[in-house]
């Protein structure tokens, strides 16, 4: 499967998300757009948020692929870094829709470098995207959906292992486990609303084969004998936003072919 493939067509659908709102974040391609397809193939209508509107093309095939399931998408485009584009995601998602059911927080940014290597402005570039960012989402998220909705966080598998040159990235994911925890508490239980984080591992997308040789590739697959695919993921966002879903909570889950576990 190509890394800008889309969920195949194999995957359960039975329209039960009909009706419901999806704001994915970074839904521009890799994951995000699996998991912006694969929501609209089960009748959620859905907003693609992308970083830049250097980006645009991509966004715009990914609401076409969105639209070729037969619900609406929305194109949204915004730093998340910045809380005023957090709120304005939410705004034009609430004027467009009126409602809010699902946030999965896909986006973030990878830094590969030695801990002693990392500048100050990676870091704040970092930090901005998967833990301010992510915060701010699950804030203005909580504020706005609906009775029984699910937010998604979109962590690593790296948090449970310890590869050199990550730091920088997996430190400032981390705080993604925390705030679904918290969060998760926090949320009056007669809401019905679940918060979780899932923690992919290497999965065969532009966003993983930044800045990795063909040994740092196979070296990550020698344990499991491949790349994950988009497929491998997208089925565990479409349970978690399911109303199947709705003990699940709190939780970080692995995807990873057993390439690491804790």
């Amino acid at each position: 499967m190509s890394s800008q493939a889309i969920p195949s067509l194999a995957i359960s659908s039975d329209r039960h998300l009909g009706g419901k709102v999806a704001i994915i974040t970074g839904a521009r391609n890799n994951l995000g757009r699996g998991f912006a397809v694969a929501l609209a193939r089960n009748g959620a209508d859905v907003v693609v948020h992308y970083h830049r509107e250097a980006t645009r093309d991509q966004a715009e095939e990914t609401a076409r692929l969105v639209q070729q399931q037969g619900t609406q998408a929305l194109l949204v485009s915004g730093d998340l870094s910045q809380v005023s584009n957090i709120k304005r995601l939410f705004d034009e998602t609430m004027k467009a829709f009126g409602r809010v059911d699902i946030v999965v927080h896909s986006a973030g940014r990878s830094v590969k470098n030695p801990l002693a290597e990392v500048t100050e402005i990676e870091f704040d570039r970092a930090a901005g995207i998967n833990s301010k960012g992510t915060f701010f989402i699950m804030q203005e998220a909580v504020r706005r959906i609906a009775d029984n909705g699910r937010i998604i966080n979109i962590g690593t598998s790296l948090l449970a292992a310890n590869i050199p040159n990550y730091s920088a990235y997996t430190g400032t994911k981390a705080a993604m486990e925390d705030f679904t925890r918290a969060l998760a508490r926090e949320i009056d239980w007669k809401r019905n609303i679940t918060v979780n984080t899932i923690g992919p591992g290497p999965v065969d997308t532009p966003f993983y084969r930044v800045g990795l040789t063909p040994e740092d590739i196979e070296r990550g697959t020698r344990l499991v004998g491949r790349l994950g695919e988009v497929d491998d993921i997208v089925p565990l966002v479409v349970f978690l936003a399911s109303p199947q879903s709705r003990w699940v909570n709190g939780q970080t889950i692995f995807i990873n072919g057993g390439y690491v576990a804790r």
